[in-house]
């Protein structure tokens, strides 16, 4: 069966096709210190919002993904859990939380969601723009929980239920990026959310559109096969405010737990630095578009 269509195949293929020219000239050791919502952190590489991860890999495996983005000093994204003491067990392990929340029929399970995320002290939530759907185009179930997809009045109404910045996830248009400004959203998560479509526009692909946009009013995330530094760092020169890593990590869980986490988390952040240095871009406040090419040879 062909795998033309794959989503994700086509966004390695666009990010390979990135090439970079260096500028050595006046450089400096990068500086990786990010700011979000107030707190600084010291890389603006995260964790992606996975979900499930004790029931696709093993008891526990959520429990080390939170643990392992607090060793290397990471913001966490998680997703849907099916027991809320994980969601808690996260916001204990010392990391900064961003929760995504999914787009329940039921929307008072979001709000419920909302006001235990600020129970918590989570940095910010999200709602999964992206998953209203199952594979024949009805209205996704997850956990036996109906989905339908959000309205403008929807997203207005979740903005202004919480003081928490809400984060759209799942942009990959300029028109939802309009609307989830317009309706007040503290962020944007540019993403195909792992194929959940196939040929799909690959997030980097559209992200210039976006954030021109966004003019830098809230920011923008990116994730879908980031794996290295040097992903992070055609995103983050393309527009991006910080990028998400997702499955690379499970791998490093398998591997070496938590700390397989943290350190994968600090071998990116080094890559990172280092594309950083080799191309004269020496925080993340000059991150320049013009050293990154597409391929036509």
């Amino acid at each position: 069966m062909s795998n033309s269509g794959n989503s994700n195949t086509i966004t390695r293929e666009y990010l390979d096709s990135l090439l970079i020219e260096t500028r050595y000239m006046n450089s400096a050791i990068p500086d990786t210190t990010f700011q979000l919502y107030a707190e600084t952190f010291a890389s603006p590489v995260m964790t992606t919002a996975l979900s499930h991860l004790d029931h696709f890999m093993f008891p526990g495996a959520t429990e080390v993904y939170a643990k392992g983005a607090a060793m290397a000093g990471a913001i966490l994204w998680i997703g849907m859990e099916e027991d809320d003491r994980m969601i808690e067990a996260c916001a204990s392990s010392g990391a900064r939380v961003i929760e995504i929340i999914k787009p329940y029929t039921d929307r008072s399970r979001i709000t419920e969601k909302i006001r235990r995320a600020e129970h918590l002290g989570h940095l910010a939530v999200g709602v999964d723009i992206d998953h209203p759907f199952g594979e024949d185009g009805s209205l996704d179930v997850v956990d036996d929980l109906e989905m339908s997809p959000l309205t403008t009045q929807d997203l207005i109404d979740i903005v202004n239920s919480t003081k928490l910045p809400v984060i759209v996830k799942g942009v990959l248009s300029g028109k939802d990026a309009e609307t989830a400004l317009s309706c007040g959203a503290g962020g944007i998560m540019v993403s195909h959310h792992n194929n959940r479509i196939s040929y799909a526009v690959p997030p980097l692909f559209i992200l210039p559109e976006i954030t021109k946009i966004i003019a830098g009013r809230i920011p923008v995330f990116v994730d879908c096969e980031i794996r290295s530094g040097m992903d992070a760092f055609k995103a983050l020169c393309l527009g991006a405010d910080a990028v998400g890593i997702g499955r690379p990590l499970m791998t490093a869980i398998r591997e070496n737990g938590a700390e397989g986490v943290r350190d994968y988390l600090k071998k990116v952040n080094d890559e990172l630095k280092k594309a950083m240095a080799f191309t004269g871009c020496t925080d993340l406040r000059k991150m320049d578009p013009s050293v990154i090419h597409r391929r036509d040879f």
